[in-house]
């Protein structure tokens, strides 16, 4: 049976209900690795995201750690989802929800994918502490006149969960989101690179602060960090599945003028342009999509075992 955690609220409608086999290794001190679920609900389409949620969950469990894939169903956050959740979360339309909505999803009795901010909000609340994603959110281009910035990056700020990532997508500020993550106290640590990723492409133009080898060392830093803010481990898509550079330039022109054309806002950007990716490059972004997220997910439970091993030096 499911393991209610209650909130620090005390609010029974926000407490997540935590799967038997994420709540027996948490209770244990063995690896746990949270995953989110907008991916699946509204960043890749079906039937591909079902088979990607089969597919992340399944890196992880080789490297030798539990899934904890996050989502919220009828108000209630669920950490560590069922197959028949699964096929819900990927198949029903669902809201996206960020941090300041699993109040409303609660309340309203909603369903929903959880971004990279509710995400590691609630794998922190149940103590999970290592957490995989495709890409963070960030400042958006123009974010001088319109305040466009992700929840993403205030949340780390606060929320003590190392997130390993491709960096940001190219629809974004990137020097930006890296000043704001400096602000927030938030480290970087470039995975075996000197360059921040982005996204489809495995530089940004932006270098990272630090650079680390090894999940072992990643695992060591995170370890001594201690501050109560996230971490940032930015892993660089594998090189044979980066998006062309023509192609990518190409389809981000379009894609910033499509949703400039639509009057395309706040939340509703990044999915559009994601949307327009996959279409306009006959499928080639979508596979180097789920590749970095494959390959950030494997990377993570590395570093979740590594953290969690009792003869590491990192088992806190």
């Amino acid at each position: 049976m499911a393991t209610p955690v209650r909130s620090p609220t005390g609010s029974p409608g926000t407490s997540p209900v935590v799967s038997p086999a994420v709540a027996d290794a948490l209770a244990a001190g063995t690896a746990v690795v949270a995953l989110e679920s907008t991916i699946l609900a509204h960043g890749l389409p079906a039937p591909r995201n079902r088979a990607a949620a089969d597919e992340l969950e399944a890196e992880v469990r080789a490297t030798g750690a539990v899934p904890a894939t996050i989502a919220v169903f009828d108000g209630v956050p669920h950490v560590g989802l069922t197959a028949g959740q699964l096929d819900r979360i990927c198949s029903e339309p669902v809201e996206k929800l960020s941090v300041r909505d699993l109040g409303v999803a609660a309340g309203l009795g909603l369903s929903g994918a959880t971004t990279v901010a509710a995400t590691a909000r609630l794998a922190a609340l149940v103590g999970v502490e290592v957490f995989a994603t495709g890409g963070l959110g960030g400042v958006h281009r123009g974010a001088r006149e319109t305040w466009d910035v992700s929840a993403d990056l205030p949340a780390l700020a606060v929320t003590p969960v190392l997130t390993v990532c491709s960096g940001v997508k190219s629809i974004l500020d990137v020097g930006a989101t890296l000043e704001v993550l400096e602000t927030s106290s938030v480290p970087v640590l470039g995975y075996r690179t000197d360059r921040f990723p982005g996204f489809y492409r495995r530089d940004s133009g932006f270098p990272v602060p630090w650079r680390v080898e090894s999940p072992d060392r990643a695992a060591r830093i995170w370890a001594a960090h201690g501050t109560g803010s996230g971490m940032v481990l930015a892993r660089p898509v594998p090189e044979q599945d980066e998006l062309d550079e023509a192609l990518h330039d190409r389809l981000l022109a379009e894609g910033l003028a499509l949703v400039a054309e639509r009057g395309i806002t706040g939340k509703d950007v990044t999915p559009a342009l994601l949307e327009h990716f996959h279409s306009a490059s006959g499928g080639a972004s979508l596979d180097t999509n789920v590749a970095l997220v494959r390959a950030n997910a494997r990377l993570a439970a590395q570093v979740a075992v590594a953290l969690s091993s009792p003869t590491s030096g990192t088992r806190r």
